[in-house]
Parts: C-alpha cells; structure tokens; sequence
C-alpha cells in the first residue's frame, strides 16, 4: 500500500565549462605575487580534469560506435543464417510435394494403363531425368533425420 521512492539516474559529473573572458591576467612585465600560483594551480587542475574528461567520453563513444557496429555485423550474419536454412527448408518442401505429385501420377497411370501408355514413356524418361538430377545434388539430403 505504501509507495515506494524510485531513485533517479545520476546524472554524469561534467567539468564546469572553461571561462570565456578571464578577468585576472596576470601580465609579464610584473612578478608575480605570493597569492597567483595557488589561483594558477586551480585553473591547470580545472583545466586538466576537462581535457580528460573530454578523452573519457571521446573513448566511450568510440566503444558505443564499435559495439553498435559489432551489433549490427552479429544481426546480418543471422539474417543470412535464416534465411539460407529457409530455402533449405523450401527445397526440401517442394521436393516432397513434388514425390507427392509424381506418386498420385503413377497411382492414376496404374488405374488407367490403356488410356497413358503412349504418354506415360516420355512421362517417364522425364521423370528419370529429375530423379538423376535429384542423385546428382546431394546438398538437397538432410545431414540427419528427424523423429527417430
């Protein structure tokens, strides 16, 4: 019943951007008082905290960039996967429709063997002709069986 408090992401530390007009120059014509190299000090540690803040976010970028990339490259190369299995699958499909087919043809041919004879001896060098190029292609055969 009670609510919970969700916390908020943290924002990212970022360092305060370099001042666009700096009031305290020191020249060089004068020497240079007790006081200015504790000021000069905070500037060059200001300073040298933003630069490497800035390399540390130009390397995270470039990972993110590799690793979008690397995404990418990982979701084509299962694209190809699939879609070579599916052809596979769609070859192996039409050829057991098409066994199907020429059992049904054969089953007709046996009912009726006055009415084909002429048509069934080209019918069936056509059909020798498919089943030699079917040897021929062994890619077609499954490397293992299913069901057993």
């Amino acid at each position: 019943e009670k609510t919970v408090p969700i916390p908020e992401k943290l924002n990212e530390w970022a360092p305060r951007p370099p001042p666009e007009f700096v009031r305290d120059v020191m020249g060089s014509s004068a020497g240079a008082g007790s006081g200015e190299f504790h000021v000069y000090r905070h500037l060059r540690r200001r300073e040298y905290q933003r630069q490497d803040f800035m390399d540390a976010m130009a390397e995270k970028q470039r990972l993110d960039e590799e690793f979008q990339k690397k995404l990418e490259r990982n979701k084509m190369i299962a694209e190809e996967q699939t879609a070579k299995r599916r052809r596979k699958r769609q070859k192996l499909k039409e050829k057991k429709l098409q066994a199907k087919k020429n059992k049904l043809e054969q089953k007709k041919q046996e009912k009726e063997p006055d009415q084909s004879q002429e048509q069934g001896s080209s019918e069936d060098d056509e059909e020798d002709s498919k089943e030699e190029e079917e040897k021929e292609d062994d890619a077609e055969e499954p490397s293992f069986v299913m069901g057993r």
